[in-house]
């Protein structure tokens, strides 16, 4: 089967007529190529799942699962699924062309449904094209039968699925009931079963046509008590289904009460006293930072604002009594050279020699200390007060505003934890808001308890039901036994049995067969696309469950939790396309948001070895950051891809349309 054109007319966000080439082939003149990718791009919210759902009502209308449906009428469905832009007189349109081998030749059908806004009868009118001509009516009214031969709607959301569905398939350790019926039709273990059923009532008919008056109204009993068992276990059925779901609500509910709890303030409330102790903590040590800052402003700290100030003293210091002491230096050395000039003028020299002498001493005077001596003393400080200074600047004043920083520190990290502090005092609630929310948490908690309480009720007494059913079935068997003469008839009944017995053994071993083989492919598959290929050497399938269990080259059992988020996600993947591979059925793929949270590795893994070869034709519709820029190259690169659209949406009128290319 492969899908050709989807044509959509004012459905959901497309207003008027818009087409998407869906064929898989080229249309290169020369030779017709195949490449499997048809890629639609789109943001979130721009109709990528409406495309998805689209398809669906196509082939399957008021039985289609779509994602926006819900618990809708099929009228009310149809009626929302309306471009809010069309006229009450203008029909909304979904065509989807198809081609297929039928007795050994291929055909191409064109499904076109039609509406109005508000659908007459309630449902829409269905036609069949065959090579453009309108088909009888006759395909027309058997269409949901054909299409489940061809496509059954059991099994479609295998073929068709999203990346929710995917991820919530890899996030249980058992396949969800829906999807273990699918697998079994898929796997074609179901028609078994059927004839095993079929088989029990030609038993029970032919039970009726021998017994007599008597043992009609007899066996008339028991088959109404086996009926009337049957009938309740039917009912505990859905009310165990019911419940389940009433529990999957309930457990939410209570996530969305903790959450709400956790946000208003529930849980800082509940830690207010821990919470004002350490405020009041950090308060002390803050004033006991600023205490110490405060008895450092009393000492010698404020000093540091003038350092400058106090160099330049000290170095006028130090000038001042290096010039006293030259001056008490020449002071001497004038004395000195007065007793000489006496001395030497008792010897008996010319005056023109004691002149030159004189101005020889005078020159040296005046060459040794300068004109230094000329300058004015005006701090005139002492040696102790120089000393005192000095050791100011070199020790105590470092010292000082080495510690009031280490204070500041102290005080600036101590106030942004008591912002901090008080910031979640704040937002916790009030005592009777924090009470009122302990009470709402507790009764979600409670009716979650309840709820498991009745589901674990309502098992027993399926259990109950069934051990009644078998004994009712085996006193069918043995009254049948005892009254029942006729050869032909117990012939009918005994080969029933024997072969209700094969196909019970048949089934089980077809099953084995099945899954034997589903367990390579899906192992395959599996090992194919993840990049650690030493991680599982094996993967086996439960037979009743269909639950995945994983081992490693030892044989030894890898728990799944060990997987990551994106390793899971590619095992889900693994295991529907080890399961398309072994039902031989060829199937389009179409998978809305495809890559979900895998890491760039496993993304790759899945670009270049799933897409390409999942199936002949491959649907992606994505976003553009699951498939980015490196990833269409590659699909590209690869020659994958066979046609390209982009859903433009423009959320001022709401409207999307789709236009060839993609975002890069």
């Amino acid at each position: 089967m492969i899908l050709l054109e989807l044509v959509l007319q004012n459905f959901g966000p497309y207003q008027g007529t818009q087409v998407i080439n869906l064929s898989p082939f080229s249309e290169a003149e020369t030779e017709n190529i195949s490449r499997p990718i048809l890629l639609l791009g789109g943001m979130n919210g721009g109709g990528k799942t409406t495309l998805m759902d689209a398809i669906r009502l196509a082939l399957y209308g008021h039985r289609a699962q779509c994602s926006t449906r819900g618990s809708l009428s099929y009228s009310d469905f149809l009626t929302q699924c309306v471009n809010s832009h069309t006229s009450p007189t203008e029909k909304t349109r979904i065509e989807l062309a198809f081609g297929h081998i039928e007795n050994d030749k291929p055909v191409v059908y064109r499904i076109v449904r039609t509406w109005e806004k508000n659908p007459k009868d309630g449902k829409d009118v269905l036609g069949i094209l065959n090579d453009d001509e309108w088909l009888n009516s006759g395909l027309v009214s058997i269409w949901d039968e054909y299409i489940e031969n061809l496509l059954p709607l059991g099994i479609s959301n295998l073929f068709l699925f999203d990346g929710e569905q995917i991820k919530e398939l890899a996030e249980q350790e058992t396949p969800p009931l829906v999807v273990v019926e699918a697998i079994r039709g898929l796997l074609g273990l179901e028609l078994s079963e059927r004839l095993a059923v079929d088989l029990e009532i030609l038993v029970n008919r032919k039970r009726k046509e021998i017994a007599d008056a008597k043992d009609v109204v007899n066996l008339e009993e028991i088959e109404e008590k086996l009926k009337v068992l049957q009938d309740k276990q039917n009912a505990e059925n859905l009310q165990l289904i019911s419940l389940q779901d009433d529990l999957t609500l309930a457990e939410k509910e209570r996530q969305e009460t903790f959450n709400k709890f956790l946000a208003e303030g529930g849980k800082i409330a509940a830690d207010r006293s821990q919470l004002e102790q350490q405020h009041q903590t950090k308060n002390a040590t803050a004033e006991t930072a600023r205490q110490a800052m405060r008895e450092l402003a009393s000492d010698v700290l404020p000093l540091a604002l003038i350092t400058p100030l106090l160099e330049q003293a000290r170095s006028q210091a130090e000038t001042e009594i290096n010039r006293a002491r030259s001056q008490v230096a020449q002071d001497i050395l004038l004395e000195r050279n007065q007793r000489l000039l006496t001395q030497i003028s008792n010897i008996n020299i010319t005056a023109e020699q004691l002149d030159k002498i004189k101005i020889l001493l005078e020159q040296d005077v005046e060459t040794f200390h300068g004109t230094s001596l000329q300058e004015s003393s005006w701090l005139q400080s002492d040696r102790e007060t120089l000393d005192y200074l000095t050791n100011l600047l070199n020790s105590a004043l470092p010292i000082a505003k080495n510690s009031a920083q280490q204070q500041q520190t102290i005080l600036e990290q101590q106030a942004a934890e008591i912002v901090d502090l008080e910031r979640q005092l704040q937002t916790a609630a009030s005592p009777e808001a924090y009470q009122q929310l302990v009470e709402t948490l507790q009764t979600a908690q409670n009716r979650v308890t309840d709820i498991k309480a009745n589901c674990e009720t309502a098992k027993r007494r399926i259990l109950e039901l069934e051990t009644a059913i078998a004994q009712t079935k085996k006193d069918l068997n043995e009254y049948t036994e005892q009254t029942i003469d006729r050869k032909n008839t117990e012939h009918v009944i005994t080969s029933a049995s024997k072969v209700q017995e094969t196909l019970k053994l048949f089934r089980e071993r077809l099953t084995l067969r099945k899954l034997n083989k589903l367990e390579v492919e899906v192992t395959e598959c599996f090992r194919y696309l993840l990049h650690k290929s030493d991680l599982v050497h094996r993967i086996a399938i439960a037979t009743n469950t269909f639950s995945l269990s994983l081992y490693d080259l030892q044989g030894k059992p890898v728990p799944k939790h060990r997987l990551s988020a994106g390793e899971k996600q590619l095992l889900a993947i693994a295991f529907l396309w080890g399961l398309a591979r072994v039902s031989g059925r060829r199937l389009p793929i179409a998978i809305d948001t495809p890559l979900g949270r895998l890491d760039s590795s496993h993304r790759q893994n899945l670009v270049e070895r799933y897409f390409p070869s999942a199936s002949h034709q491959v649907i992606l519709l994505s976003t553009d950051t699951e498939i980015g820029e490196k990833e269409v190259h590659t699909l590209r690169q690869n020659e994958a891809i066979a046609r390209e659209y982009l859903l433009k949406y423009d959320p001022t009128e709401r409207q999307t349309t789709i236009e060839p290319g993609y975002f890069w």
